[in-house]
């Protein structure tokens, strides 16, 4: 698996959960546009790491579980270093994007100035 489009789902979940900390995985993965086990699977690894904590706030165990998440100090932190990497790739990008278009245009009007010229 490539590792930009995994941090990209990351920082959309970082994301997601911050504006709806009650939100559960299937909810979760459809935001995301990914599978219910990728969303379950990326949470995990992120609490593995201690980015992100989970509360349980029902007690009754006859009661389905409701669970909140909540970035750490330390999730914000990556959330923040990857947004920086993100706008930084997107910067690259557009600048790229821009040199091949004005290559372009500079090509087109030779080429117009050369097809006038026959």
């Amino acid at each position: 698996m490539s590792e930009q489009p995994h941090k990209e789902e990351v920082l959309h979940l970082f994301r997601e959960i911050e504006a709806s900390p009650a939100i559960n995985q299937r909810t979760l993965s459809a935001k995301l546009g990914i599978s219910l086990g990728k969303t379950n699977y990326l949470l995990q690894e992120l609490i593995k790491k201690g980015l992100i904590k989970v509360k349980n706030f029902t007690d009754n165990p006859g009661k389905l579980r409701k669970i909140s998440y909540i970035l750490t100090k330390e999730g914000f932190d990556h959330r923040l270093k990857l947004a920086q990497h993100f706008l930084k790739r997107k910067e690259e990008e557009y600048n790229r994007i821009k040199q091949e278009l004005d290559h372009i245009v500079a090509n087109g009007s030779q080429n117009n100035t050369n097809s006038n010229r026959g």
